[in-house]
């Protein structure tokens, strides 16, 4: 099964590197980075807003785990956000993310 996992990051910078190691990794076949969007959110009892830079993944279903634990290491954020969706589609293009991941 495929998957669209997603991840805040706090700038671009740190974005484009958490998603060359996700690539370098075979971990997915994609990652879109869409910057500026802002956040609102509660974080330890305050509501806190925030800009920020979307990550769109699109990998199988099986390596969120591991993606989850390239975000313990290399994200910046205390709890950095992991959120995975089944993806359905183009069956050449899942058929694409499923040759360009390990």
């Amino acid at each position: 099964m495929y998957v669209m996992a997603v991840t805040t990051c706090p700038d671009k910078r740190t974005a484009k590197k958490i998603a060359d190691a996700i690539l370098d990794k075979k971990l997915a076949a994609c990652v879109n980075i869409i910057p500026g969007i802002t956040s609102k959110y509660w974080w330890k009892g305050k509501k806190e807003e925030g800009t920020e830079v979307v990550l769109f993944i699109k990998t199988r279903e099986r390596l969120v785990k591991k993606i989850g634990e390239l975000l313990k290491n290399e994200h910046p954020y205390e709890l950095a956000e992991l959120i995975a969706m089944p993806l359905g589609g183009s069956k050449k293009y899942l058929d694409w993310i499923g040759s360009e991941t390990s």
